[in-house]
């Protein structure tokens, strides 16, 4: 009697925990339902579905700095598919179930590329993110006239929790595409209902008795709710405006970015479109281009571009306006420009802060000198650890050169990232280079990011395609040297902040340790540490630490004798006393620079005038 009853407990008490249980699991992985908006609209859709959503995929960096590849396109499909059962009397999917009446309807859903940003510095285990995804729904009547096209839009911000793992790398990322997939299926579901049923659209509560009655008696699109057909543009295009901090207030110092993403809707290639934006002096002149060449976009393909600026510290408070506009120079008809509305405010980043973008030096011009800046803060294999702020080190170089430099806009190449490819970099030296330099011209190449060095003692810069295990798909350091080389310049110089690694994933490979070319020759090498001694980088100061102090010298703290010029020797002196003070004073570590060949009294290099800041920053940093 008394093991029965035991046992009678022991069940109750299971099933009460696993109540429990159930519900906690429940409420921690509830996901956004479809919203309930009437009666279906009486009417047969056809869901085309294109593959750049069916296959739509992105990549994040988790919580090990490794990049993970992240599919989007069958959840955001299945989420379509089902917003149209709700919004629909049928739907018709291709490959699927086939209604016998013809479809009245046919809805294509094109996507453009979706856009995941996880911030890996969140409060304990819970990182914020945010999802972006971005599409163009057209509808089409029974007699294949395009009926509208509506733009798609779901952005979602959510706290990403960390697998409960022993590494503890990767996120719980499925609970975020669904609920953002939700969204735009939401979206979809009342743009269809506007466009379709618009007296069922006229009240939230959903349509009248009246209104479901009659259409009820209908199986086909009324000739009273068919919208006007639009004009076919071949084109069409969204522009974004994105800040830095995502406060959507444009910030003094901030670095913000236009993005356009084009669509060719048309069955033929379209040629000779150009993106060109406008928008208040003071803000637009800190672009480097206002116009931009889509180049050839596909039939059914799409486009992404981004002017990227970063503002000046002094701002005055206002409401800023930027247009977005396409031209066509083949005479082909383009939609209507675009206008994104801003706050601007004077604050951001401290005075004292080298990313704010300097004064232009008045009078100071180099039309002969040149500089290739290259950044890699990630790369396409997964093996190899993000250098966090490398694409700024080299955005904030060209910045610099060209304010206090003197440097044409066209006299530089700025390569990021995925722009910064084995043969984008060999375009930039070997193309674009050796055609425009004089034997008056000072040539410059940065280069933020990684090196390796091979077992048989070789050194490679590591492109954003490259990868440890395959040498071919790496840069022989003697490859640049033998560009530089042949460069009939007056000085070249090239500049590495980076970390060079052992070939070899699991680093226990013997190799020698790395050697620069630099003892002879006419380049000039100034390297951020020596070895395989790692070059540190700072949260803090969002910068390499020798790109850092790289930035305050050519600024004008690096103007040892003060006469308003930075020179080769001075900031070469100047990095080589801050950079090691620093790197043990705020890391506990060692990093030395070194400059190949050593420089010498009677050596012209010193001489050479890097920049003439119109004032020298007054900082109590040291």
């Amino acid at each position: 009697m008394k093991t029965n009853r035991a046992l009678i407990l022991g069940m109750l008490f299971i099933h009460v925990l696993g109540s429990a249980g159930c519900e906690t699991i429940k409420s921690r992985f509830s996901q956004q339902a479809l919203p309930d908006l009437g009666p279906p609209v009486p009417l047969i859709v056809r869901m085309d579905i294109d593959p750049s959503l069916s296959q739509a995929k992105t990549e994040y960096i988790d919580n090990c700095s490794k990049i993970r590849p992240l599919s989007i396109g069958s959840t955001l499909e299945d989420m379509l598919v089902q917003a149209a059962h709700q919004t629909f009397r049928a739907v018709v999917v291709p490959g699927g179930h086939t209604a016998e009446a013809k479809p009245d309807v046919t809805v294509r859903i094109r996507m453009l590329d979706p856009r995941l940003k996880i911030q890996s510095d969140g409060l304990y285990d819970r990182a914020p993110a945010e999802l972006n995804l971005d599409a163009f729904a057209e509808f089409y009547d029974a007699s294949g006239t395009l009926l509208a096209e509506r733009p798609l839009q779901a952005t979602r911000k959510e706290r990403l929790q960390l697998e409960l793992t022993q590494q503890r790398c990767d996120y719980l990322v499925d609970p975020l595409v669904q609920n953002t997939s939700t969204m735009l299926a939401s979206q979809f579901m009342q743009e269809a209902r506007v466009l379709l049923a618009p007296a069922a659209a006229v009240s939230p509560a959903g349509p009248s008795v009246a209104a479901a009655d009659a259409a009820s008696k209908t199986t086909s699109l009324p000739a009273t709710t068919v919208p006007a057909p639009m004009p076919a543009h071949a084109l069409s295009f969204k522009a974004t405006l994105l800040d830095e901090n995502s406060n959507l207030i444009l910030e003094g110092g901030e670095r913000i970015r236009v993005r356009v993403d084009v669509v060719n809707t048309s069955s033929q290639t379209v040629q000779d479109i150009s993106v060109q934006l406008a928008g208040p002096p003071t803000l637009i002149t800190q672009f480097p281009a206002t116009t931009l060449s889509t180049g050839a976009i596909q039939a059914g393909g799409s486009k992404s571009l981004e002017f990227i600026a970063t503002l000046p510290q002094s701002l005055r408070p206002q409401q800023a306006e930027f247009h977005v506009s396409l031209v066509s120079g083949s005479g082909q008809p383009v939609p209507s420009p675009q206008t994104l509305l801003a706050s601007v405010q004077p604050t951001g980043l401290r005075t004292d802060d080298i990313d704010q973008a300097p004064a232009v030096t008045a009078g100071f011009q180099r039309p002969e000198d040149y500089l290739i800046s290259i950044g890699l803060s990630s790369y396409r294999d997964p093996q190899i650890h993000p250098r966090k702020h490398a694409a700024l080190d080299a955005e904030m170089v060209a910045t610099y050169l060209q304010s206090l430099g003197g440097l044409p806009r066209n006299n530089v190449r700025l390569l990021q990232d995925w722009s910064a490819l084995r043969p984008d970099i060999e375009e930039a030296l070997l193309d674009w280079l050796p055609s425009r330099i004089t034997p008056d011209s000072v040539v410059m190449v940065y280069f933020a990011g990684h090196a390796t060095v091979s077992p048989a003692g070789e050194t490679f810069l590591i492109p954003y395609d490259g990868a440890l295990a395959s040498t071919t798909r790496l840069y022989p350091l003697k490859d640049l040297e033998m560009a530089l080389g042949r460069l009939k310049a007056k000085h070249v110089l090239f500049i590495f902040d980076g970390t060079v690694l052992k070939s070899g994933v699991d680093g226990r490979a013997k190799v020698p340790t790395p050697k620069w070319p630099g003892t002879t020759g006419k380049v000039l090498h100034v390297i951020a540490t020596t070895g395989f001694g790692k070059s540190l980088e700072s949260d803090t100061l969002r910068h390499g630490l020798f790109t850092y102090y790289l930035l305050r010298g050519l600024r004008g703290e690096a103007d040892l004798n003060g006469n308003g010029e930075v020179t080769i020797g001075e900031v070469t002196t100047f990095v080589n006393r801050k950079v090691p003070t620093a790197a043990k004073s705020n890391f506990k570590q060692e990093q030395q620079p070194q400059v190949l060949p050593a420089l010498r009294a009677q050596d012209k290099s010193l001489d050479v005038v890097l920049t003439k800041p119109s004032t020298i920053p007054a900082t109590g940093q040291p």
